[in-house]
Formats: structure tokens, C-alpha cells, sequence
């Protein structure tokens, strides 16, 4: 009965000493335990850019931003790379995923420690659309007195929206090919855009431009001979590049009163809008309050708040004897501290 007794222990002995190394490389394979006290890493704070002035600029077959800065343009990429800090690739991730913070964390890095590596020369900027993942595009018709008054339109009792799509978006600098095998009568349309910043739902109108990341200048390029060929504007304001907006965006505490900009417009140098927002018949917070009660409204969306008078569509000569956009024109749009956005058509 002994020698059993020793024969079982010495087996069990040796099976767990075989065992021994197996287990131990199971543990050091395993996933490392969480300490029991350990809480998991807060995921980086949402929040909107501030003071700042921000470039969307093509890169490859990309986009990167750049903030514009007293010594240049900012190089956002480059910085973050050299100094190891997680940065947005481009103003769409800055602004649908929140990354505000992390920029600003960058800027004050950079000017604590300032070089000028990082920094590019304006004038060599290959600009994109100030965003180009927007899920909606927002547009506003005739939004201003004057503007409804050369065209004849009733001043509506309720904002007449409509859209465009991404592939309108264009850029300053850009080109617009003008569709002329379907239209013929292109026109300009200087107008404020406005820049979300903050998912936007069912909000009153004192609250509705704490949403804004900011305000840029953009230009509703219209066909219309499309726009008024049906009762639906959308034909005449999508074709491909109809929508550029550029060359900033500005954020929205640098701007006092986006319903007290001075808008101008130039065709060939020669001025064709001269006028101001405070013109509008629904000024920016009634226009967000009242889509946001039809629809939500997402980071990185953008809404054309409409143009004043001036356009060709308001003259009142005869359409087939008007002077309408043709190939080799330049169009400038501008507004009040938010940058001149200049564009060609071909």
C-alpha cells in the first residue's frame, strides 16, 4: 500500500511540473489584468476650434489643415508629427470628431516653442473646399429684401430651403467647368456660410450660434435656365464645383455679429454686390433654430445663407440679352473679415 501511495505522488509530482511551463507561457500570452481600482482611459474631451483662422489644403490625394498665423501658415501635420502629439488630419476631423482641443494644445505648443519648420508661405497653399465630407449641404433662397424685390419674389413667410450636393463643393483657386451642353445662363451668388461645429437639434434661436465651429465666405454658382426650368431649384445648383467656399474658416468667437458683414461681389474687377447680411429676412440664429426643428443638423454641415441683390438673374433687360457668366470670367466673393474667395470658370 506505501509504494502505491508514493508511485501516485511522485506521478502527480511530475504531470504538475510538466504542466509548470505550459502555464507560464499562457500567462505571458495572456491580456495583462486590469488593477482592481483601475479606471479606463477617458476618451479625448468633443469640443469646437477657437480664435482661430483655419486652411483645408489638398495634399496628395488627401486634404491637411493649416492654421493661418502672423509667420505663416501653420503646417498642422508637420508639427504633430515632430512633436508627438495627436493632431486632425484635415477640417473634417476637426470638426465631426470634436478635435478642438487637440489643436489648440498644438498651437500652444508651437508658439511656446516657435519654429519654422512647421510654417508654409500662404501663396504656395494648394487650397480644398473649407470642408469636404459635410453631411448635408444647407441652402437658403432668396433670403434678402432687396434681392426678392429685383426678382419679384414675395418675401416668404417661411425659409424656402433647398440643397446641394459634395460634388458641388470647390475651392478658392478653383475652376468651375460651366455644363454648357444643358444651361446657358450662369450666375453668381455671394453668400455667408455657416460652419457646425455641434450636433444640432430642435434649438431656440438664443441659443442657435453657440453650434457654429465658425463662418466662411461661399458662393451659390446657379444655372438658371435649370433653376427655374422645374419648380425645384436643385437642377440649377448642383452641377459639379456649384458650391465654393473658401479660402477660411473662421471661428465663430472671432466673428461680433455674422448679421453686420459688409459682401461684395466683382466679375473681371467690376463690382456686382455691394451690401451687407443685416439685410437678411432671416438672420443666421432664425434660420439654424428652424432647420434644426425639421432636421438634425451634424459636425462639419454647412448652410448658404442666401445673397442680396445684384445678381443677373434681377436685371430686368430681356434673359436672352443679358450679360450671363461665360468661359474666362473670374468671380472674387467677398465678406467682411472672412477672406475673398476667387474662382474662374472654364
Amino acid at each position: 500500500m506505501g509504494n502505491r501511495r508514493e508511485f501516485l505522488t511522485a506521478t502527480a509530482a511530475g504531470l504538475a511540473a510538466a504542466a509548470a511551463p505550459a502555464r507560464a507561457a499562457e500567462e505571458r500570452t495572456a491580456a495583462p489584468k486590469t488593477a482592481p481600482n483601475t479606471a479606463p482611459a477617458a476618451p479625448p474631451p468633443f469640443g469646437m476650434p477657437r480664435d482661430m483662422i483655419l486652411l483645408n489644403m489638398r495634399r496628395g490625394d488627401g486634404y491637411a489643415l493649416g492654421v493661418k498665423t502672423r509667420d505663416g501658415v501653420l503646417d498642422v501635420e508637420a508639427a504633430g508629427r515632430a512633436l508627438g502629439m495627436p493632431v486632425p488630419t484635415d477640417m473634417d476631423d476637426l470638426l465631426q470628431n470634436g478635435r478642438g482641443p487637440a489643436l489648440r494644445a498644438l498651437i500652444d505648443a508651437v508658439e511656446a516653442a516657435p519654429d519654422g519648420r512647421f510654417m508654409l508661405a500662404e501663396s504656395g497653399i494648394a487650397y480644398a473646399p473649407v470642408v469636404t465630407r459635410p453631411e448635408k449641404i444647407i441652402m437658403m433662397g432668396f433670403n434678402y429684401r432687396h434681392h426678392a424685390e429685383e426678382t419679384g419674389t414675395p418675401i416668404p413667410k417661411d425659409p424656402p430651403l433647398f440643397n446641394k450636393y459634395n460634388n458641388a463643393l470647390n475651392h478658392h483657386g478653383g475652376t468651375i467647368t460651366l455644363p454648357t451642353q444643358a444651361a446657358r445662363e450662369f450666375d453668381y451668388e455671394t453668400e455667408l456660410v455657416m460652419v457646425f461645429g455641434r450636433e444640432c437639434r430642435n434649438v431656440s434661436e438664443a441659443d442657435a450660434l453657440d453650434y457654429l465651429a465658425g463662418y466662411c465666405t461661399g458662393n451659390d454658382f446657379s444655372a438658371r435656365d435649370l433653376q427655374t426650368l422645374t419648380s425645384q431649384f436643385m437642377i440649377g445648383k448642383t452641377s459639379d464645383g456649384f458650391a465654393p467656399l473658401g479660402p477660411y474658416l473662421v471661428t465663430a468667437d472671432r466673428v461680433k455679429d455674422p448679421n453686420d458683414l459688409k459682401l461684395k461681389t466683382l466679375v473681371n474687377g467690376q463690382v456686382r454686390q455691394d451690401w451687407s447680411t443685416n439685410d437678411m429676412i432671416f438672420n443666421c440664429r432664425q434660420l439654424i433654430s428652424f432647420a434644426s426643428k425639421v432636421m438634425t443638423i451634424k459636425p462639419g454641415d454647412i448652410f448658404y445663407t442666401g445673397t442680396p441683390q445684384g445678381v443677373i438673374f434681377g436685371e430686368k433687360t430681356p434673359r436672352k440679352d443679358r450679360a450671363w457668366l461665360k468661359p474666362g470670367d473670374e468671380v472674387v466673393s467677398e465678406l467682411e473679415g472672412l477672406g475673398a474667395l476667387r474662382f474662374k470658370l472654364v
